[in-house]
């Protein structure tokens, strides 16, 4: 089936892009800058002719800005054939599908929804799809789309548009609003942010790490979050109604009432003890990771840039609080802590099996009269230091068994001293060593 994703050269829009194409549909993508090069890198169409290709798709997802949604929407929607679908990215979902309800045909079905995600994950596994199907208007494809998402790892969320606006005034338009705020507050104050991490919490230090996530997104869109969801100004309202009404109890001295508060929005709240478990898994992770990576000093570790994909291998020399000094080969290189993963025992051992040139050895023996060559095989597998080993040649001498095993050893031990360790241990079960 035929896929088109208008602004499927955005961020957005590409991620989904390759996600259907390996679904099996034959996408193709449309963008007002015209990078036709993004298509390519894609694998997917680039859709020269916009409208023919409006004619002849079975589903057209649109992954424009919120503030060109409904435009986008009104000039396409009427083009679409008998039995295809419509369906939208967008954070907001009253006013998109007020859209499409006025000028999608009847015989074209809509969807709306809401992936409560971004562009940079891997995979939909865990991730919050929401979706706001209008009754009537989405018996074929509802299912078909479901089905494809939740077989994904998708954990899907069916809600109305409505209540979907009300909902995300809050889950979004609070969180993105304190944040954004926090940081604007720390630029009103000329407050030296790195600086402050000398003297941090664990929770601060968090805290920190979820405003920078937010000041470094798409300004644009988290502005258009703010401002076409009319259900915010409300949680704005309130909000700054608090702020206020906290601030004046602290200029007062006013402890009982400061107090009171506190406590009703616990009430309120509910069982606050599963966040306080949450949320001590999330700093005891950070502090493990750390002391991991302290305790690793003078040991080789591989370190896994995340950004860049590239795995560091070499001796840990230094760890700070915001850097590892690693000594890879002859070079001494810095990451930031924030930017690097520890590889685990098995995940290096791997990496080491693919990326260098091992040792290749060769052993020959006359082996006991009732020995198992197999079982022998095995002994020799059993040690950490070898990569590999096989039997390459087996006759008889003189009545007696001649085996040669070749062994693999890894390319950061030192042979020799490998071939003697593993020459010992075969004598030492009666094996001799044919010259």
């Amino acid at each position: 089936m035929k896929m088109l994703i208008i602004g499927g050269t955005g961020e957005m829009g590409q991620w989904f892009s390759l996600f259907f194409k390996e679904k099996g549909f034959d996408v193709s993508i449309w963008g007002k800058s015209g990078k036709t090069y993004v298509a390519e890198r894609l694998g997917v169409r680039f859709a020269h002719n916009l409208k023919a290709e409006v004619q002849i798709s079975d589903v057209i997802i649109i992954s424009v800005p919120i503030d060109i949604t409904e435009q986008v929407i009104a000039e396409v929607a009427p083009l679409m054939k008998k039995g295809s679908l419509l369906m939208d990215l967008t954070s907001i979902k009253t006013a998109p599908m007020n859209a499409m309800m006025k000028y999608a045909p009847e015989n074209v079905e809509i969807l709306g929804t809401h992936p409560m995600f971004g562009p940079t994950i891997p995979n939909l596994h865990g991730q919050r799809f929401i979706l706001t199907p209008i009754a009537d208007r989405c018996k074929t494809w509802f299912p078909v789309i479901k089905n494809i998402l939740e077989e994904s790892g998708a954990d899907i969320v069916i809600v109305s548009p409505e209540e979907h606006d009300r909902l995300v005034s809050v889950v979004q338009g609070l969180t993105h609003f304190a944040y954004i705020t926090i940081g604007t507050t720390l630029n009103r104050l000329s407050f030296n942010v790195k600086e402050s991490r000398k003297f941090m919490s664990p929770v601060y230090d968090i805290m920190l790490d979820f405003v920078g996530r937010i000041l470094g997104q798409n300004p644009y869109l988290y502005a258009m979050i703010q401002m076409e969801n009319p259900e915010v100004i409300k949680v704005h309202d309130a909000f700054l109604h608090e702020c206020q009404t906290i601030s004046e109890m602290v200029r007062e001295h006013n402890l009982e009432g400061f107090i009171a508060k506190m406590k009703d929005a616990a009430i309120h709240f509910g069982d606050t003890s599963p966040a306080l478990r949450r949320s001590d898994k999330l700093i005891n992770h950070k502090i493990a990771e750390y002391e991991h990576l302290l305790a690793s000093v003078g040991e080789e570790r591989g370190l896994l840039h995340v950004y860049s994909g590239k795995i560091h291998v070499g001796k840990v020399c230094k760890v700070t609080p915001t850097e590892v000094l690693i000594e890879e080969g002859t070079k001494k290189i810095y990451l930031k802590i924030e930017n690097i993963q520890l590889l685990s025992a098995q995940e290096l051992k791997e990496w080491k099996l693919k990326n260098l040139i091992h040792h290749k050895r060769d052993i020959s023996l006359i082996v006991p009269e009732n020995a198992d060559p197999e079982v022998i095989l095995n002994i020799l597998s059993c040690n950490e230091n070898i990569v590999n080993s096989e039997i390459i040649d087996m006759y008889l001498i003189e009545g007696k068994k001649s085996i040669t095993y070749r062994i693999i050893i890894f390319a950061d031990k030192e042979p020799d001293k490998v071939q003697h360790d593993v020459e010992k241990v075969l004598c030492g079960i009666g094996c001799k060593l044919r010259v």
